[in-house]
């Protein structure tokens, strides 16, 4: 009997190995089917997957960007603010999170990427792989008011570690600001990005920015600066965008008062540019994120589409919407939200293609009655498909 006993246990044992394997096998089936986006495809509409919002010692977690690892593996980088109210001023890392399933789920606990190197913060991420396969990190390093430049670090290695900080400005010192999601390769191999210099004077930070970009030929060593973009209105200018078009000009893309998103052109690959103009974009003074849809010539565009007529969210930063060009920005259309709480407060897209089918974003997304706007970080999906369709 007691033999007999040992059989049946040995059984039982052999019985959960199998069971274990099983299982395991199809966990793994399913992590195969997500890391080619057939879970994924299943989502149409936007759907928030994951909100970062502020606690006790967490004040504000704010803008970031995606860049896909080869392994699959989707990361994420955002500025996590450690002490202090959440002020753009106050300290800060720069932290992330990963998804193994294309964006719908993501891990709980940060990474620090980059501690807090600055005298004030680290901030405003951009992530970019290069056309020679190295991932390059962006961000803002803040010293004071009259000290914030752009960083630039790379990594060779899937992100696993990063080089030594480079300099994007070494011609000029003072408070330059650029956005997250906003460094772009041409198809030359050109390495641009476009930012606003704010001088403080004696009344103190001076709201409209001097516009410039900044360009490198050998992958972001060494860096020129344009011409300054020409500008002798009273309209204010900051946060600038750059966009390559399909005949080889850029466009700029700059949040503006006015009522509208304001515009120039560069002939020249970003070493000048064309006078200040208004576009048709209605948007309070806020900025807006303007991408090309891979494998195509079709644009996308998230922005504030808030034209100052409702008095209830006349000058807030709220819907969040998107709409899509096929004329490189001389139309829009597919017009629709994404988020339109007349009390929220959404800016700072940063915009992923993940795949064919798919987009992921992030964004700050906050409540003014409740905070100071920008303390969430908020991730959602949706398909293409969704963003291309007209509503009905």
């Amino acid at each position: 009997m007691k033999a007999k006993g040992k059989t049946v246990s040995l059984k039982y044992v052999v019985f959960g190995i199998l069971l274990f394997l099983l299982i395991g096998s199809i966990a793994s089936c399913k992590l195969k089917k997500d890391y080619t986006g057939e879970k994924v495809q299943g989502v149409k509409s936007p759907r928030t997957v994951l909100r970062l919002p502020p606690n006790d010692d967490n004040p504000r977690n704010s803008e970031g960007d995606f860049i896909m690892l080869n392994n699959g593996k989707l990361l994420y980088v955002y500025t996590h603010y450690s002490e202090g109210s959440g002020t753009d001023h106050d300290p800060a890392h720069l932290a992330s999170r990963y998804s193994l399933d294309g964006g719908i789920t993501w891990s709980v606990e940060d990474e620090v990427i980059v501690p807090n190197e600055g005298q004030m913060n680290v901030m405003s991420v951009s992530l970019l792989r290069l056309q020679n396969g190295a991932i390059a990190l962006f961000y803002l390093r803040k010293n004071s008011t009259l000290d914030c430049v752009p960083m630039m670090r790379l990594s060779m290695d899937e992100a696993q570690s990063w080089s030594d900080p480079i300099a994007c400005i070494t011609d000029k010192k003072g408070y330059f600001v650029l956005n997250n999601d906003r460094v772009i390769q041409l198809a030359d191999g050109r390495l641009l990005l476009a930012v606003a210099e704010h001088p403080t004077t004696e009344e103190g930070f001076r709201a409209k920015g001097n516009l410039y970009s900044y360009y490198s030929d050998d992958n972001g060593k060494t860096w020129s600066s344009s011409t300054r973009v020409p500008n002798d209105s009273d309209i204010i200018t900051q946060e600038p965008g750059v966009i390559e078009m399909e005949d080889g000009q850029i466009m700029m893309y700059i949040r503006a008062s006015g009522g509208v998103q304001h515009l120039s052109y560069s002939q020249d690959s970003g070493e000048s540019w064309s006078p200040l103009t208004p576009s048709s974009i209605y948007s309070p003074l806020s900025p807006a994120t303007i991408e090309k849809i891979p494998g195509s010539n079709n644009w996308i565009m998230v922005w504030n589409n808030n034209d100052g007529s409702n008095p209830a969210t006349k000058n807030k930063r709220t819907p969040l919407t998107m709409a899509i060009s096929k004329d490189e920005g001389k139309t829009w259309t597919a017009i629709k939200n994404i988020e339109e709480d007349p009390n929220g407060w959404y800016c700072y897209t940063a915009l992923y293609f993940v795949d064919p089918q798919n987009i992921i974003m992030a964004y700050c997304s906050g409540n003014r009655t409740s905070g100071n706007g920008l303390e969430t970080s908020s991730i959602t999906v949706l398909s293409r498909e969704w963003a291309m369709t007209p509503l009905k």
